[in-house]
């Protein structure tokens, strides 16, 4: 009965993690679809920009590993409910980004909202490594999109 009860807790808590993972991928999503066009097509963009189709795969895959890291760490004895907070707050710098990049097409904020994420990534980063390496690891390949998503803000920027 233990162990049957400990499984639910364990997959309900991954299902309401990975809700509020994806409501920003969501909300981010809709704001670039609903606001992009024509804006973005007439920026002059790096040599190294990525086409539009790698944006929704990539996006999904680090959703995916965010989600595995918070529910990870949350299932872990050492949690610390402050790093779930920051963990939520760096989700709503996540789509804050989308919106003011997409919607207002404010490079410069966007790349100050950016730049407030990655900082916050790092401290998620070494928060989860004092408790948890898996959800560590897990966030390595989100901050280094992150790190390329800066490099491209900083071009557009410069660039336009």
């Amino acid at each position: 009965m233990y162990n049957t009860n400990m499984l639910k807790n364990k997959f309900l808590s991954f299902i309401l993690f990975a809700l509020i993972t994806y409501s920003a991928s969501v909300i981010g999503g809709m704001a670039t679809v609903g606001f992009k066009e024509p804006w973005y097509s007439l920026l002059i963009k790096p040599s190294y920009n990525p086409p539009s189709w790698v944006f929704a795969p990539v996006w999904t895959t680090l959703y995916l590993m965010m989600t595995i890291a918070i529910w990870s760490f949350w299932h872990n004895k050492n949690r610390n409910i402050n790093t779930i907070y920051i963990y939520f707050i760096h989700l709503i710098f996540n789509t804050t980004w989308s919106v003011v990049f997409f919607v207002f097409h404010e490079i410069l904020l966007a790349l100050l909202v950016l730049i407030i994420l990655i900082i916050l990534i790092i401290i998620l980063m070494i928060r989860f490594r004092r408790v948890n390496m898996v959800s560590y690891y897990l966030m390595i390949p989100y901050l280094l999109w992150c790190f390329y998503a800066l490099v491209l803000n900083t071009s557009l920027l410069i660039l336009n």
